[in-house]
């Protein structure tokens, strides 16, 4: 692995003038801060007695029956199984043992709709106590059991928007054993049907439509669709909208309510006692090419995972008011807005619209009308923020915010400091969280509840307890301070997927053959010298100039260092010379106006601050990038643009004009190329 030169590391590890980033004390949080060399000695023996360590965790969680044996391979490494023997249900530790207690009459979700009135106040809002979720989760259940015979085992494809009904249908589902796959809204038909197929499923759950952005989405429409290519049995669909010409095609699809309308209001179905090794979720991956992989998490090991996690990272308290703003139809909406934020007992926020929808405070102000405490975003999302200004977030009283974490890709330092400075009023604990759909739950980051280490801007931080993950070269040997290597796991963890739906022989080869005996994430990563972990994207996302390996992160995170700028997503173009060439796409902070003097000027930044061979060969200016839905830059379809080749899936892109915009700029530097 190559040794970083000394601005490279600047940028990795967040500070130009300390290479291994600057200790950020927090007085907030005195009561809990140790130092690094403390921790290190606290997580060892974490490892030591690794399996009695998580042990004992899960018994803090009820079981209906306890395991015989908390961790086997079976039938052999890298299959394994956790807390063998065991029985429990998700829905009864998310619903029923808090109905049952002090709890019942505590707000589990407070849910609010995209529509706002003239003075930009919701027009739609929900809230729902824990014996209100109780119910309706056992009503839900009572039908998909009673009225349509779904049992245990069976798969039930969801795709509906973010309202109350998909947090309670996955509830429902895993009440009677029933195995869930999750399709995000955002998907298109073809994509639907390629999941509806791969998992068999009996049932599809959807909506006539949503909201976004203010304007209506007909998901009825699109599932029909997608139900011309993969069939189900049986299809319900909620009345989101209340559209009157949504087509219906009896005898296969019901209508919710009158699915529901005659379950019983004190409907009650005994929770399923599956085996901790069942099978919860398929949630589907979508790469860049080839089939999208079916993820698919157990019950007990799942769980275990979740719940702590939710005390370590995010410290959450029954005063707290917790809000993930993920979507369902992703990982991080599982594990931390379905199953997380219940099984603790939490109160939580749940968004159906766009994050900036009408204006830029959308989200400030939901923070502010409902006192959000623990508050958990992308990275992206804050870079978007950072370009509409600080004003639109000094509108608003955010002093309820006490933590703060990110996930999703890494964080640059600048969108860390002015999310820990304008959100945080720099004295919150703000942490960067790794972790990813194959892990289940966050493996490296601060973790508040627990411990928490001196922060650095823009770190992941080290490992989580009972988690061994660390950094390798390409023959799998732990790699020094500063330098760049490949991130692994090198021993199983409670959450881990459990395979790939219908195809193990995928499973060996994607993530255990790279490096055998350690699963391979696929991202590059260094430590510093604390051993915090400093993730850097995808191993798959580095450009190759003159023989250089440069990360897009890198040159992202330089360009973003600069004052006027807002965001930025690099690319590579073949070069006769250097083999690959840099190129930036660049969103402006509003008031700053783009120019030739001021792309010199950019170009000029990165090449001091990482050195002349990562300096752009073109800067385009534009006011949005692709990104999907959940926030993450599509880079491919912006190297698809340069290539003049064909976009390929763009099913989950927010915004199209954002390809039409990068399309002109780069038409216009052709014409400008062939005039010269």
């Amino acid at each position: 692995m190559e040794k970083l030169n000394t601005n490279t590391i600047a940028y990795y590890m967040a500070e130009k003038e300390l290479p291994f980033g600057e200790y950020i004390m927090n007085k907030t949080w005195k009561d809990r801060e140790i130092d690094i060399k403390t921790y290190w000695e606290i997580h060892r023996k974490s490892l030591e007695n690794f399996e009695e360590f998580w042990s004992s965790i899960a018994k803090e969680l009820e079981w209906f029956k306890p395991w015989d044996t908390i961790v086997t391979a079976d039938p052999a490494p890298p299959f394994y199984k956790w807390f063998v023997g065991g029985r429990l249900n998700l829905s009864y530790l998310a619903v029923d043992k808090h109905a049952k207690g002090w709890r019942k009459n505590k707000l589990a979700l407070i849910w609010e709709g995209e529509p706002v009135d003239g003075a930009g106040k919701p027009l739609e809002t929900r809230k729902l106590t824990y014996y209100d979720l109780y119910r309706e989760v056992n009503r839900v259940a009572y039908m998909l059991k009673h009225k349509f015979g779904i049992r245990k085992g069976d798969r039930i494809t969801i795709y509906l928007p973010m309202i109350p009904e998909l947090p309670i249908t996955m509830l429902a589902a895993w009440r009677i054993g029933a195995i869930t796959s999750v399709v995000f809204s955002g998907f298109s038909a073809d994509a639907l049907a390629e999941r509806i197929a791969d998992a068999g499923a009996r049932m599809l759950i959807t909506a006539d439509g949503f909201w976004r952005r203010g304007k209506v989405v007909r998901l009825k429409d699109i599932a029909d669709q997608a139900l011309e290519k993969a069939g189900v049995e049986k299809v319900v669909v909620y009345r989101r909208l209340g559209l009157d010409d949504v087509k219906m095609s009896p005898p296969r699809d019901h209508w919710w309510d009158d699915a529901m309308g005659d379950v019983p209001l004190n409907a009650y179905v005994e929770p399923e006692q599956v085996e901790s090794e069942h099978p919860s979720y398929i949630l589907y991956t979508s790469g860049t090419t080839g089939k999208p992989k079916g993820i698919v998490h157990d019950t007990g090991g799942w769980a275990v995972h979740v719940y702590a996690t939710m005390k370590w990272v995010f410290d959450i308290k029954d005063t707290d008011v917790f809000w993930c703003t993920a979507d369902i139809g992703w990982v991080t909406g599982h594990s931390y807005v379905v199953l997380g934020p219940t099984i603790v007992g939490a109160t939580q926020v749940m968004y159906e619209g766009a994050p900036d929808y009408p204006q830029p405070d959308r989200w400030w102000s939901i923070i502010e009308r409902y006192g959000v405490s623990v508050f958990y975003t992308s990275p992206t999302a804050i870079r978007m923020f950072m370009r509409y200004g600080e004003e639109w977030v000094r509108r608003h009283d955010l002093s309820s915010i006490r933590l703060m974490h990110s996930v999703g890709e890494p964080i640059n330092p600048e969108a860390w400091r002015w999310a820990y400075k304008n959100l945080g009023r720099e004295e919150v604990a703000f942490g960067s969280t790794w972790w990813m759909t194959e892990t289940g739950g966050i493996v490296i980051s601060h973790a508040p509840g627990f411990y928490l280490v001196p922060m650095k801007a823009g770190t992941n931080g080290p490992p989580l307890p009972g988690f061994e993950a660390d950094v390798v070269d390409e023959e799998g040997r732990p790699v020094a301070p500063g330098v760049r290597g490949y991130l692994v796991i090198k021993r199983p963890w409670p959450g881990m997927l459990h395979g790939i739906w219908g195809d193990p022989d995928r499973y060996i080869k994607t993530y255990w053959s790279k490096f055998p005996g350690m699963f391979y994430a696929g991202d590059y990563a260094v430590k510093d010298g604390d051993g915090y972990i400093w993730v850097l994207g995808r191993a798959d996302e580095v450009l190759k100039v003159a023989g250089h390996r440069l990360g897009t992160y890198e040159l992202e995170s330089a360009l973003i260092e600069h004052p006027a700028v807002a965001e930025a997503a690099v690319i590579g173009i073949p070069d006769e010379v250097k083999g690959e060439a840099p190129i930036a796409y660049v969103v402006l902070k509003q008031g700053v106006q783009p120019g030739e003097a001021l792309a010199k000027e950019l170009r000029d930044h990165v090449r001091k601050t990482i050195g002349p061979i990562a300096e752009p060969a073109h800067i385009f200016f534009v006011t949005k990038l692709p990104k999907t839905r959940s926030g993450k830059i599509m880079r491919r379809l912006l190297r698809a643009v340069a290539m003049n080749a064909p976009l390929g899936d763009v099913t989950t892109l927010e915004d199209e004009a954002s390809v039409e915009e990068a399309k002109k700029a780069y038409e216009e530097l052709r014409a400008e190329i062939e005039r010269k």
